[in-house]
């Protein structure tokens, strides 16, 4: 039975230790010196690294997220284990985690790791496709005559490099297509490696809900649960044609799937539909100071990750939702792409005002969409604000300054509302 340790990366014949240095990190599996498409994904990845920097914290339980009426955006396993998810309300968070650390996140900090992380595959690839900041499918086929050595043991030794040098545990799913590596990679969290091969494919995916099913949310459970489909195993007794004519498009894909079947590649740099940011407030708010403070801030970061992705967009976006829940989006289209914080700014702001008199708001988000690759951005001075240009270079300076120094060392006054 083919073995790897993931503590030295030897690989060797079979034995739940490795015989060279006795750790008990061994993953066996028939095929998987046979197996090369996988999905990595990082664990817990922005409270790992706020983890990574701040050592205090490492037994502690720790949300990353904004205020009281905020969300979470992610957190630490300790916290999980209380039942702390993603996207859950704060208040709610705290509630069921009440000593937990919250920290607001460092996106610039992030997208630093991350890049790096992105290298490091560079080296195994250049099939990448990212899914997010921390989470990518790699296809690794034809790469074991260049490596010297099958694709399991350099997945292996990428999740080792990412610990050593940066601190960052990664989870590792490997199989023949990308639906079964995203399944595997959850399997064996954190810091895991698990294998689904094709001869146990129909084994493995038989009795599992249909939730498991990438795209199968609540909605979707219910609408396959009205007609009779649970499991996996209930889709495969459907036929493709009427799988198809109950379910339309989905109901092809349903077919496949449930066979272990998806011929999709790993594509590289995938460019996402949009870039957003929003914000809840901890109290309700009209006042335009506030409000155009806020706009400012997620402009940045909105431009901050598409500057990191290397995308531009020609449409901005300005979400507002009212104290009464009502929700609001209004969109302008821009006669060129830009990724530069000041435009998407002045264009979200001018969306704000024509709102005319503003009704106390809970939330409010920017978008920018229809992208592209910045190649094609900011390349025409605007006639109507001869200013424009000017404050491009002051924002690419900036960007240089903070690069260098942290996203502190220059704030701008409207920051500060």
């Amino acid at each position: 039975m083919p073995a790897l340790c993931r503590a030295c990366l030897n690989a060797f014949g079979g034995g739940t230790r490795c015989p060279t240095c006795a750790s008990p990190r061994v993953t066996t599996h028939p095929e998987l010196w046979d197996l090369s498409i996988a999905h990595m994904d990082c664990d817990a990845f922005y409270a790992s690294v706020e983890k990574r920097d701040r050592p205090d914290l490492a037994d502690k339980p720790v949300i990353i997220g904004g205020g009281r009426r905020g969300v979470v955006s992610t957190c630490c396993y300790v916290a999980r284990i209380r039942g702390v998810r993603s996207a859950m309300p704060m208040f709610q968070a705290l509630r069921l985690c009440p000593d937990a650390v919250v920290i607001k996140g460092r996106m610039s900090l992030y997208v630093e790791v991350s890049q790096a992380i992105r290298a490091m595959m560079e080296d195994l690839t250049p099939a990448i496709e990212p899914l997010s900041l921390d989470e990518a499918f790699l296809d690794l086929t034809g790469t074991a005559k260049l490596h010297g050595a099958p694709p399991a043991v350099m997945l292996a030794g990428l999740t080792k490099r990412m610990r050593d040098e940066l601190g960052i545990t990664g989870s590792i799913g490997l199989s023949h297509n990308k639906f079964l590596a995203k399944i595997a990679s959850d399997l064996d969290k954190p810091n895991g490696f698990s294998v689904i091969g094709r001869a146990e494919t129909d084994a493995f995916l038989d009795p599992k809900p249909v939730s498991l099913i990438w795209g199968v949310g609540a909605a979707g459970r219910a609408s396959l649960e009205r007609a009779g489909i649970r499991t996996i195993h209930d889709l495969k007794r459907w036929s493709r044609r009427d799988l198809a004519d109950r379910f339309g498009s989905t109901g092809d894909r349903l077919w496949h799937l449930a066979r272990g079947l998806d011929a999709r590649p790993v594509k590289r740099d995938r460019i996402p539909k949009s870039i957003s940011k929003e914000t809840t407030f901890g109290d309700d708010t009209h006042d335009a100071d506030i409000l155009d403070g806020h706009v400012w801030r997620l402009a940045e970061q909105v431009s901050a990750r598409a500057k990191a992705k290397g995308l531009a967009g020609r449409t901005v976006t300005l979400k507002l939702k009212r104290a009464d829940f009502q929700l609001l989006t209004r969109r302008t289209g821009l006669p060129e792409p830009t990724q530069m914080a000041d435009r998407i700014y002045r264009t979200a702001r001018a969306l704000l005002g024509a709102q005319g008199p503003l009704a106390d708001m809970r939330l409010i988000g920017v978008g920018l969409s229809d992208l592209t690759p910045a190649d094609r951005a900011d390349r025409v001075d605007d006639l109507l604000d001869p200013g424009a240009a000017r404050r491009a270079r002051a924002e690419r300076a900036t960007d240089a300054i903070r690069g260098r120094y942290g996203d502190d060392a220059i704030i701008k006054g409207r920051a500060l509302r």
